[in-house]
């Protein structure tokens, strides 16, 4: 799904997306996608899951579904990276076609279904990316299985094998193309999730456990909104990933599959998901750590997203169209706007638009 320059962007988008998505995987398992980039700007640097990072962008989950090339991921420029979704066990997802480029609204509609060849992939893959010296800080993107009668032993089947590996876990309950799915984002069945993932959690690694993330939806209601920083806060949630894609489908868009079923990521997202995230970093009081993403093109929508709260941001649709060269340029522009706004980090800038600074 990347414009990938290294291996002919226009030849790239000229193939079904699902598979460009398949030959940019491959190019960065065999260090094609390497970019030629210096050490980041002190500013960028950022504490986080208990590590240094050197700067705040990220990948979001969906691009390297199975942790196959992890190290490639890095080798972009991203400060961290984030893989899965991961469900138990194997699965297909959705027919297809499944993903669907609006290219005339820097946009893409999918609805993948969560396809994941299961655990033991992951599992295997994320060992031998740690046993090889691999330290980037990940973060491992769990989810369900289509047929499952038992959510909650399957987040905690995929918390008990891949949390070794992880710096954090992210408990995805808000993609909309699992049937179902976001009805766990409901206050009772959320409590009890959460609840019994921290027990688990706790159990596993009393010492150092990763941090426990919740992503979730951009189409909620005010009450769910309200009830999940309740439940974040109650329950000392380490943080919320803000948000996942919408199934909303602005009037403003262009492109001829608008209409597809799915759910929809790249620029439309921004402003919905930039104003959810100043909400929800207001009704937790700042107090939980915040991952800003959807729409991020540009080092002025990574400095938006920090200045509503986001101590992290992560992007994905932009490198469809933008290739990988958009996380340096992104992470320049960031710089520069945080020096001309006279911020030495970037935890100076967090959330000063919510405070007027």
């Amino acid at each position: 799904m990347m414009a990938w320059a290294d291996l002919g962007a226009a030849l790239l988008r000229r193939l079904p997306p699902e598979r460009a998505h398949d030959l940019a995987i491959a190019a960065l398992k065999h260090g094609l996608g390497r970019q030629s980039v210096g050490d980041d700007p002190e500013s960028l640097k950022v504490r986080a899951f208990g590590r240094d990072l050197a700067n705040p962008i990220g990948l979001a989950a969906g691009f390297d579904k199975d942790a196959e090339a992890v190290a490639g991921l890095f080798e972009l420029g991203f400060g961290f990276a984030e893989v899965g979704t991961v469900t138990p066990k194997p699965q297909p997802g959705n027919p297809k076609p499944r993903i669907f480029r609006l290219s005339a609204d820097q946009a893409i509609v999918n609805r993948l279904g969560f396809n994941s060849a299961g655990l033991d992939v992951a599992d295997a893959n994320l060992g031998r990316y740690r046993r090889t010296g691999g330290r980037g800080v990940v973060g491992v993107n769990l989810g369900m299985n289509k047929t499952s009668d038992n959510p909650l032993a399957d987040y905690e089947a995929g918390l008990r094998r891949l949390s070794r590996y992880a710096d954090y876990v992210t408990i995805n309950v808000s993609s909309p193309n699992t049937p179902g799915l976001r009805a766990l984002q409901g206050k009772d069945k959320l409590a009890e999730l959460l609840r019994h993932l921290q027990a688990v959690r706790k159990e596993l690694m009393a010492d150092a456990p990763p941090a426990l993330l919740l992503k979730i939806a951009p189409d909620l209601s005010d009450q769910d909104r309200a009830d999940i920083a309740e439940i974040a806060l109650d329950l000392k949630l380490d943080g919320l990933i803000v948000s996942n894609t919408t199934t909303a489908r602005p009037d403003s868009l262009k492109s001829a599959s608008k209409a597809e079923t799915g759910g929809l990521s790249g620029r439309p997202l921004f402003q919905p998901s930039t104003e959810l995230l100043a909400e929800m970093t207001r009704r937790t009081e700042g107090r939980l750590l915040m991952v800003g993403v959807g729409g991020v093109a540009s080092g002025a929508d990574a400095y938006a997203k920090i200045r509503a709260g986001a101590n992290l941001v992560q992007l994905y649709t932009a490198l469809i169209y933008d290739g990988p060269e958009a996380v340096g340029r992104i992470k320049r522009e960031l710089a520069d706007l945080l020096a001309g706004d006279g911020f030495a980090t970037v935890a100076d800038a967090r959330g000063r638009d919510l405070s007027g600074g």
